[in-house]
């Protein structure tokens, strides 16, 4: 390493910053806008004609019939939903010994298991308040999945408690650089991030000023509108839940690697490798980039990357072009708005990738992992379903039904009222 580092070093004189500042949004207002869309996404995908206080059957499901509550929404979500007309908000019925009640059969890992059956608790008024506004399941997954990640800093100074962290991560960072030119795959970056940020630097800073801005904004409240936009627009629950698991299973991936590999982010290096903050030096950060809980070292793989090409990949999806056949209740699109899904959906990945390379908070190394983790996270989306007698536990110990879920209400052809 020692001897190349002389090559890598780029003896640039940082310019001067002529652009205004992005204007700073004080401190609350970038969680409001979260919660504005959380709340949003919650009204719009309530579940319309569920009265909360009403305990009497309520009409809801394919073709005006309750689903069976002894299977989840997941089943649903792999295709195996099945109606039960049967479901009662009796609490005094045991679920383990009735046919009204079964036990939920679940399998994991080649075995059996069965869970009790929370249909008893249908009638309990959080049950209700989760069947009227069943998005509120969404934000109980995102909710572990962030907090999942405020933890990878503390575990990855556990880890390398007795080294020096900011150290190793910089060798990390600087081993990055390294494979991008000198390695066999170098002609995939003939431009090196420096000259890419450079080149915004001298004469298009207003232009770096709105990427800034864009780092800062489009990842969190970005990706939960797209959850949330996604949540109501799926021609199924099933597909919705595909794109879920995938984007939480790329989290889980790529927060491993977090722990295991802290990566300082080209920012953050020596200066005399040609870098600037430009997110900082601009008063662009985001509040979710502050704290001690936030994890700066974690520039591999590029998790703005990887949503971005998620949300990218469904969007070609959503247009449906590249499908022959639809989904059930499914209407093919105009032309119009086919096209401008496809152009979003090329679009929205590569504006990010301009921007994490632009803002020097990931090398083109980032991207190209995070690629491979999502790939890889659809291929293994399915694994999440193991967690499911895990579900039925925490449900049952909470006294909860779970919600069935309202995506695709809108397709779904109702029976008609006598």
């Amino acid at each position: 390493m020692a001897d190349t580092l002389p090559i890598m070093t780029v003896p640039i004189e940082e310019p001067q910053w002529n652009s205004g500042a992005a204007w700073k949004l004080p401190g609350w207002a970038e969680p409001v806008m979260v919660a504005g869309i959380l709340i949003g996404s919650m009204m719009l995908t309530r579940r319309k004609g569920y009265k909360l206080f009403d305990r009497r059957r309520t009409q809801y499901g394919l073709l005006g019939e309750e689903p069976d509550s002894a299977r989840s929404s997941d089943d649903f979500i792999a295709g195996r939903c099945m109606i039960d007309n049967d479901h009662t908000d009796d609490v005094s019925v045991d679920s383990m010994s009735t046919s009204k009640q079964p036990p939920k059969k679940r399998r994991c890992c080649g075995a059996t298991i069965y869970t009790p059956n929370t249909s008893r608790f249908a009638g309990h008024l959080h049950s209700r308040i989760m069947s009227k506004f069943p998005f509120l399941m969404e934000m109980f997954y995102w909710i572990v999945t962030y907090a999942f990640y405020r933890s990878t800093a503390l575990l990855s100074q556990a880890i390398f408690s007795k080294t020096a962290i900011w150290d190793i991560a910089q060798d990390h960072g600087l081993a990055v650089l390294e494979f991008e030119q000198f390695s066999w795959l170098s002609f995939l970056w003939p431009v090196r991030e420096q000259d890419v940020q450079q080149w915004f630097m001298h004469g298009h800073q207003t232009f770096l000023t709105v990427l800034n801005r864009s780092y800062a904004l489009i990842h969190i409240p970005g990706t939960v509108g797209f959850i949330a936009w996604y949540y109501y627009v799926a021609p199924s629950h099933n597909t919705f839940a595909i794109v879920r698991r995938t984007m939480t299973l790329t989290n889980l991936f790529a927060f491993i690697i977090f722990i295991f590999y802290p990566c300082m982010p080209p920012r953050l290096l020596p200066q005399e490798y040609g870098f600037l903050d430009s997110v900082g030096h601009n008063n662009g950060q985001s509040v979710w980039m502050k704290g001690k809980y936030v994890n700066a070292l974690a520039a591999m793989p590029s998790m703005h990357f990887g949503y971005s090409f998620c949300i990218g990949c469904t969007m070609l999806y959503h247009s449906g072009i590249f499908r022959k056949t639809l989904e059930p209740g499914e209407k093919r699109k105009g032309r119009a708005w086919s096209l401008f899904y496809i152009l979003l959906g090329i679009a929205y990945p590569c504006w990010i990738l301009i921007t994490i390379v632009a803002t020097a908070n990931h090398y083109y190394l980032d991207a190209f992992a995070a690629f491979f983790v999502v790939i890889l996270a659809y291929t293994c989306n399915r694994i999440f379903l193991v967690l499911l007698p895990l579900e039925d536990l925490l449900l049952w110990c909470l006294r909860l039904e779970k919600p069935y879920p309202s995506t695709g209400d809108r397709f779904r052809v109702r029976a008609p009222r006598p």
